[in-house]
């Protein structure tokens, strides 16, 4: 095993280090320097009339560079522009606002514009919007006299459509499309205390960013406060962007520490106090992810979750009082997620909830008062998602793949739960489907890819499912993609010691002999976050992993217990209190199964890559199963998870005061001296979610323990490392350049 040095890399003259490698046109400046492989997109398009035509956005001809609104007519695919880009250049400019996205007013007589975004975060939220009256072309910025660029968040028209909702440095403002005004409903609002909108930690976990909600005669505004002056600042410094480094903070709850106090309350939309909702006394111990208007103007819906996050109280609050009454609750022993298909039926008597209670992911219908619920979807399946909830018409709309996990199909059932479950979805789109449904339940946009297969998107007719045309077919990508030698993608199964089936892909060189024995790179992830061994276009990891298997690597990739495949909740939920353990021994045990099934594989050219969580997968099976792995590259890896974030880490971990072992055992940082192979860790010094603190702490450990490795981090980016000139591109070249000099490459 090849002894390894410190390297810090320094690889100015890579561009040239694959020139001879590669075959055919794929190359790494293909992928992430020229992007000859982007895909092309439809949207984002926004159903109107009920589902009779729908909008979206189309490249301008007198414009360059510039979008217009383009509505179809679902039946006929009539075409007429009701939006064009000349009608969105501002009084003084000479060019029309860049859509970044847009919505209607109730009525389509006014369009809401974002544009001139800026990051908060993961995503930009935050940016200018203006409103076009389409009658008489008018076109106007929001946000008053006084609003700096870029700092509206959430615009929202009001249901009467008269006036516009919005938050601006942390308060909630409402103006009047009339006349004007400008109203600020909310007046504390600084760094610290945050109206309409999230933390760093609710915006992560909780995918909470929009803060506020129009009630539905208009007259009031429900919002989320959060208080973060309890939760520590994680100090990040930048050594780059100025003669002296400074400091950034970031409100950063970490395992076991205070989180926000979050409280929801409800102000008149003309302004006033807050009546705030009582909904417990020790706001930073537990949590508030969803809110919503109960179906009517009175009362409020919330989910309230403790700090473990494995109860779930649905309470009904009312607006005037503040007063909450519990009428429903859900448990589990491990935790929930939190419910994003709740919605009110039988003119808000009853409610529709997702719960795994009887082993498995389905939709229920809940009495208002909670005291009865039923079951609509009997039987031993997981529904993944609900695309629509058609009250009208009688059905639910949802996707599921009872069959295969790596996959995903539309079905529909009754809300009445009586009858069996209709699969919609012809057997000519095998792979993975999505769908946005219009409201009447007629028409969907189809969005079909598969494993090597880019994405096309259709209009289909329903419940037949008929393609009635396609709105963009992605040709020049596939033909291209059609070009490349390799990449086929190859799904099977194998077994764990006890007999658990894990799914598994196999990516081979396109000259692969079966009389040779090759090198294998696992790609891993495996947290409970998401799937890697999915059935569908795999962007530019499809292309780099076919870039490797051309360099004489077959590429591999397992889906271990508790990752969020459709398989039933003890699939998902066996990894609770001991994430890094159960599911580092689900990898090591495909590893050695795929070595004793494919005498094609070398076992002593195993090796493995992954990020964020699938780089502490790889940092755990390279200390765990060293005999396995003989080379490993980890980015942006958890090495400790009591570094991580107390809203994911507790979620799946347990509470540190309970379950400190499970801590210590799932933390790579704690099994260093059991390396043995090649290892390479790659990491972004400005990394607001797994913070560069994880790899001094290990490289102190490796250090200790007298472990070579090798190390490369990239100056002031973020968690996904691609900030900056040419980053992901050389990412990508490290990694490789990294595998080429440590496992050797082809078969023998």
């Amino acid at each position: 095993m090849k002894k390894m040095m410190l390297w810090v890399l320094l690889m100015v003259s890579m561009p040239q280090l694959y020139a001879q490698e590669t075959t055919d046109n794929l190359t790494l400046e293909s992928i992430f320097s020229n992007y000859e492989y982007a895909s092309e997109w439809f949207g984002p398009a926004r159903w109107i009339d009920d589902g009779a035509g729908y909008t979206t956005l189309e490249n301008a001809s007198d414009f360059k560079g510039a979008k217009e609104i383009i509505r179809y007519d679902s039946k006929t695919g009539a075409k007429s522009t009701i939006v064009e880009a000349s009608w969105l250049i501002p009084k003084g400019e000479s060019t029309p606002l860049r859509i970044e996205n847009y919505y209607w007013s109730s009525d389509k007589s006014m369009l809401l514009v974002y544009t001139n975004s800026k990051r908060v975060w993961r995503q930009n939220t935050r940016g200018d919007y203006w409103v076009l009256h389409l009658a008489t072309k008018d076109l106007k910025k929001l946000g008053g006299t006084d609003a700096a660029p870029s700092t509206l968040m959430f615009a929202k028209f009001s249901p009467d459509d008269t006036r516009v909702a919005y938050v601006r440095e942390h308060n909630i403002f409402v103006e009047d499309l009339k006349t004007n005004q400008v109203v600020q409903l909310t007046h504390d609002g600084t760094k610290r205390i945050i109206n309409g909108t999230f933390d760093w930690v609710y915006e992560e976990e909780f995918s909470c960013r929009d803060g506020f909600r129009w009630s539905p005669d208009g007259r009031s505004i429900a919002y989320w406060q959060l208080d973060a002056n309890g939760i520590r600042d994680f100090l990040m410094i930048n050594n780059t962007d100025s003669v002296y480094s400074f400091t950034i903070p970031v409100e950063y709850p970490k395992v076991g520490m205070p989180n926000s106090a979050c409280k929801v309350g409800v102000v008149s939309s003309k302004g006033g106090d807050t009546q705030w909702m009582d909904v417990n006394k020790d706001s930073r111990n537990n949590y508030i992810p969803r809110m919503e208007w109960a179906a009517n103007s009175d009362e409020l819906i919330i989910q309230h979750l403790n700090r473990a996050q494995n109860h779930n109280k649905v309470s009904i609050c009312h607006a005037k009082t503040g007063q909450v009454e519990v009428v429903y609750e859900d448990k589990d022993v491990a935790w929930l997620d939190v419910v994003n298909d709740l919605k009110f039926l039988n003119k808000g008597q009853s409610f529709t909830w997702v719960s795994e209670k009887e082993g498995w992911k389905k939709l229920y219908v809940v009495a208002r008062d909670g005291k009865k619920e039923k079951n609509v979807m009997p039987g031993d399946f997981d529904i993944v998602n609900i695309e629509l909830i058609d009250e009208k018409g009688g059905y639910i709309y949802y996707r599921a793949s009872p069959d295969n996990a790596t996959q995903r199909y539309l079905y529909r059932c009754k809300i009445n739960g009586k009858g069996k479950p209709e699969l919609l979805t012809p057997a000519s789109f095998e792979g993975t489907n999505s769908y946005q449904i219009a409201p009447n339940g007629k028409w969907a946009i189809q969005n079909f890819s598969k494993a090597g297969v880019p994405p096309v998107f259709n209009l289909i007719s329903l419940p037949d499912h008929k393609v009635v045309r396609t709105l963009m077919d992605n040709q020049k990508l596939k033909d291209k993609v059609a070009a490349i030698q390799g990449g086929k993608v190859e799904f099977f199964k194998v077994e764990a010691q006890d007999g658990v089936s894990l799914d598994c892909y196999m990516m081979r060189p396109h000259d692969f002999d079966p009389s040779k024995k090759y090198p294998v790179l696992f790609h891993v992830y495996g947290e409970p976050w998401s799937q890697t061994v999915l059935d569908s276009w795999g962007w530019n990891n499809y292309l780099y992993h076919t870039f490797l298997t051309q360099q004489g690597y077959i590429v591999m990739s397992v889906d271990n217990r508790g990752t969020p495949g459709p398989k039933g909740r003890e699939w998902r939920k066996s990894v609770h209190g001991q994430i890094g353990v159960l599911s580092s021994r689900d990898q090591a045990d495909a590893a050695k199964a795929i070595i004793k099934k494919h005498a094609f594989v070398d076992p002593d050219r195993i090796a493995i890559w992954g990020w964020s969580g699938g780089g502490a997968m790889t940092l755990n099976a390279m200390f765990r199963y060293p005999d396995i792995y003989t080379t490993g590259m980890a980015v942006a890896p958890v090495t400790n998870q009591l570094l991580y974030d107390n809203v994911y880490q507790e979620r799946y971990s347990g509470l540190p005061s309970e379950n400190m072992e499970g801590y210590k055992k799932g933390s790579p940082i704690n099994f260093v001296e059991h390396l043995k192979g090649n290892l390479l860790i790659v990491h972004g010094t400005a990394d607001d979610n797994v913070h560069y603190q994880h790899i001094e702490l290990l490289i102190n450990e490796l250090v200790k323990h007298n472990k070579m490795f090798s190390f490369m981090s990239y100056p002031n980016r973020s968690h996904g490392i691609y900030e900056g000139a040419n980053t992901s591109r050389h990412l990508r070249e490290t990694l490789t350049k990294y595998l080429l000099e440590n496992l050797e490459k082809g078969g023998r």
